[in-house]
């Protein structure tokens, strides 16, 4: 399957986690991609990695708290490979904390990342692809913390809710450019960001109650979601909320 044969596809957060199983799976697909990570050196890996098995891909160090990095990360694209098709912002940190502690910082450094960045490669990439009347797909990184609250994550889920508003309001100003922006909504993957607790048996044995498939999801398995949503595929869907979380939000 090749549904992104001579498309070009930048992902943030590709380092690791969901953000290397997407820019892998887009690859394994056809599209040449912008692996794009403040860790520069994981994300030459996941390049290395996409390049082994025939694919194309660029390695670029980025924090998507910064516009003109992100601006940078566009041009490099450009001047790389030509064109932007599809922009997957997967980039995104979490902590654990009571919402009676959290500190200023944490608060401000958590909605930087997965919010602000998220606005700022969209926006930077969105006004390209009207530019140049590119039919162009939008996937942003949301969670099931953008669509219900969850104890002691009180930054996290409210950096969510933004992206899941965002998302939203984006396709209905950037749809009558034939711009599509969709978001996926992980529940508990196993990723680097939470391999702390999916590694203690009790909490691991307690939090599989809320979850009727009895386990955790893949990175791999956000990937295919993202992929999808990438895709002529989902040609109709815009504005939507794809929830990847093994029955969880049925409870």
């Amino acid at each position: 399957m090749h549904r992104f044969e001579n498309q070009v596809a930048i992902v943030t957060g590709a380092a690791s986690g969901i953000g290397a199983a997407t820019a892998r799976r887009l690859a394994a697909e056809g599209a040449a991609v912008i692996a794009a990570d403040r860790n520069l050196e994981g994300a030459q890996e996941v390049v290395a990695s996409i390049r082994a098995a025939g694919g194309e891909a660029r390695a670029l160090h980025v924090d998507v708290t910064r516009r003109a990095e992100v601006e940078a990360m566009l041009a490099a694209a450009l001047e790389t490979y030509g064109r932007v098709d599809v922009l997957a912002a997967i980039a995104g940190i979490a902590a654990v904390e009571p919402f009676l502690e959290i500190r200023d910082e944490t608060w401000d450094r958590i909605l930087a990342v997965n919010l602000t960045g998220v606005f700022y490669c969209s926006q930077v990439v969105a006004r390209y692809m009207v530019a140049q009347g590119i039919p162009g797909r939008i996937v942003h990184l949301a969670s099931t913390n953008g669509l219900v609250g969850e104890a002691e994550l009180a930054h996290y889920n409210a950096s969510k809710f933004g992206v899941v508003g965002l998302t939203m309001t984006m396709a209905i100003e950037l749809g009558p450019h034939n711009i599509r922006v969709n978001s996926v909504c992980p529940g508990l993957i196993k990723t680097p960001l939470t391999r702390a607790a999916t590694e203690n048996p009790q909490w691991v044995r307690n939090y599989l109650t809320k979850i009727p498939m009895q386990r955790f999801g893949e990175a791999e398995e956000v990937a295919a979601a993202v992929a999808y949503l990438a895709s002529t595929d989902s040609g109709f869907i815009t504005g939507a909320q794809l929830v990847i979380d093994g029955g969880q939000l049925t409870f």
